[in-house]
């Protein structure tokens, strides 16, 4: 549904009037004077500070009215949003540029005559081991390469599926030219190496931007098609490594995460970090000084060193980007390295403990928890290193608050609001906001508040008939309106119940006919499987990323209650 005129749907707006209307706080009272103002701006700006609050109710009813509309991506506010993600890229850069400067001394050519900061040298010497006995002194000799699920350098978004990619040109940097025998061993290499490719040399990733919220976008990076084959591959040793040796599991520590956030809203016994443009803030010597050097060498040899943006090639000062296969797992085991160094090494600060990952420690990219007591070093270590702490979304101390992981609990209650990020268009759509929204009377419902179905039932309302009545449990996702059971369309067939769904029906389907039989023939072995195949398109194709296309009423086997 696109906007016109600088405003929203009618249908959204007033589903939104409803929601601050029935939680009445002089807050969403404010909010609605300026959504009937249409003062777009205003909205995605608003920030609540829980270090104010001490009635949990009040700050649950207004952390879930100023969160409705902020991440909205269509909401008409008159920011340059691009302009912000390319601004902010540039600051990562900046502050990169001086941490390498400062912490150059460190790094093991010149560690002889670093000492100069007191216990730097120890942070570090105690990171270094620590990681090392994480991952090991080097890598696989033979990297299993893999194929994300985005653009590349040469494979823009619309052309992105496994079989584009191993038809398309591979684009590489000439430091990654020490992977091409491997590459070459690869169905994908044979294929290339078949129909005469030629290997394009290019000198790093290009500049790009994806939608955030409404002030500003997200940028990323999209890497050479080889380089990021690769670096998935040690992105994922790194994950692996990381289970078996600090027996850290990054698929399922935002749980963890979650769960940690939640008691300490109680108990205050860990404090929860998060830093400010992480990602774009590891600099490159900062991972030469921690990393062993031949791990060093190989995520170095993949990364692209330059950026082109805005029409230029410029020489980075971080070591990678998001876009980058390894960069979340790199930044996790960086970050919970010096978190665990520092709560080791506590006692010029009056604290010291364990400092082991799952036990006192918790890291999941930029998400950190640690004791309390280590809250303050640890910042101000990070901040030596070159990062910044987001003191808006970082607690410690009494605060009764704790966010990690898209969990935010304030004494122990999830407060967590729902953020419409999308505005609705089809019915499915339509059922995912219904869904939220129904989620949030739930969480709002264990801190004592009544939100009632008013907006609820103003999203159900925009629902087809034949929809409206495909309603069962949260289990099921968004395959169906979440409703008490006496609501749900059920029906039984040998004993076996089933219950009514909006189910997904057509996708675009990239067909393998359209590509050499060799590419075909390594997708297979890859484990690709088939979508379409029908008397036309024997062999069947590929279903791209966000290929889903329609839906339709079904039903569907569940014993869920």
């Amino acid at each position: 549904m696109k906007i016109i005129s600088g405003t929203l749907p009618s249908d959204v707006v007033r589903t939104v009037s409803r929601v601050f209307e029935d939680l009445r706080t002089p807050f969403s009272l404010k909010l609605t004077e300026m959504l009937v103002n249409k003062d777009w701006d205003g909205i995605s700006v608003v920030e609540l500070d829980p270090r104010k609050y001490t009635d949990v109710q009040l700050y649950a009813k207004d952390a879930a009215c100023a969160g409705l509309l902020k991440k909205l991506k269509e909401l008409p506010t008159t920011w340059d949003r691009r302009a912000a993600a390319i601004e902010k890229w540039w600051s990562g850069e900046r502050d990169c540029y001086r941490t390498n400067e400062r912490i150059g001394r460190y790094l093991p050519e010149h560690r002889a005559s670093a000492d100069s900061e007191g216990h730097v040298e120890s942070i570090i010497a105690l990171s270094r081991k620590i990681i090392l006995e994480w991952l090991g002194p080097r890598p696989p000799q033979l990297a299993e390469g893999r194929f994300g699920p985005g653009s590349t350098f040469s494979d823009r978004s619309g052309r992105a599926t496994i079989p584009d990619k191993m038809s398309s040109d591979p684009v590489l940097t000439r430091d990654a030219i020490y992977y091409l025998p491997q590459w070459l061993g690869t169905m994908w290499g044979a294929h290339q190496a078949q129909r005469g490719g030629e290997l394009v040399y290019v000198p790093g990733n290009r500049f790009a931007t994806v939608e955030k919220n409404a002030k500003t976008h997200r940028s990323i990076a999209s890497e050479p098609s080889i380089n990021v084959f690769y670096q998935l591959a040690l992105g994922r040793q790194l994950r692996r490594r990381l289970l078996q040796s600090a027996g850290w599991d990054l698929d399922s520590a935002q749980e963890v995460h979650r769960q940690v956030a939640r008691e300490s809203s109680v108990t205050r016994e860990f404090a929860t970090l998060d830093l400010s443009n992480a990602s774009d803030t590891v600099s490159k010597n900062l991972v030469k000084i921690l990393l062993p050097p031949l791990w060093y060498e190989q995520l170095d040899d993949l990364r692209s060193k330059k950026t082109l943006i805005e029409g230029k090639w410029v020489v980075l000062e971080k070591f990678s980007s998001m876009g980058n296969g390894f960069t979340f797992e790199l930044e996790t085991i960086i970050f919970a390295a010096l978190a665990c160094a520092v709560t080791r090494e506590g006692r010029p600060f009056g604290y010291r403990g364990v400092g082991r990952l799952g036990c006192d420690v918790f890291v999941f990219g930029d998400d950190i928890i640690v004791k309390n007591g280590v809250a303050r070093p640890l910042k101000s270590v990070l901040e030596f290193f070159g990062f910044k702490l987001n003191e808006e979304k970082s607690f410690y101390g009494d605060e009764q608050f704790r966010e990690s992981c898209g969990g935010d609990y304030f004494s122990g209650f999830p407060v967590r609001p729902y953020f419409l990020k999308e505005l609705p268009n089809e019915p499915q759509d339509y059922v995912v906001f219904a869904n939220g929204l129904f989620a949030l009377t739930q969480r709002l419902a264990q801190t004592g508040i009544l939100l009632g179905r008013r907006a609820w039932f103003s999203v159900v309302d925009q629902l087809p008939a034949r929809v409206r009545v495909c309603r069962g449990p949260q289990s099921l996702g968004d395959l169906v309106i979440h409703d008490s059971p006496l609501t749900w369309t059920v029906r039984y067939r040998r004993d076996v119940r089933y219950i009514r769904v909006l189910r997904p029906h057509r996708t675009k389907v990239v067909w393998y006919s359209l590509f050499d039989p060799s590419v075909v023939a390594a997708c297979a072995a890859m484990g690709l499987g088939t979508a379409g195949c029908d008397n036309k398109h024997l062999n069947g194709g590929v279903i791209p990323r966000n290929g889903l296309l329609g839906y339709k009423v079904g039903w569907i086997a569940s014993n869920a209650s």
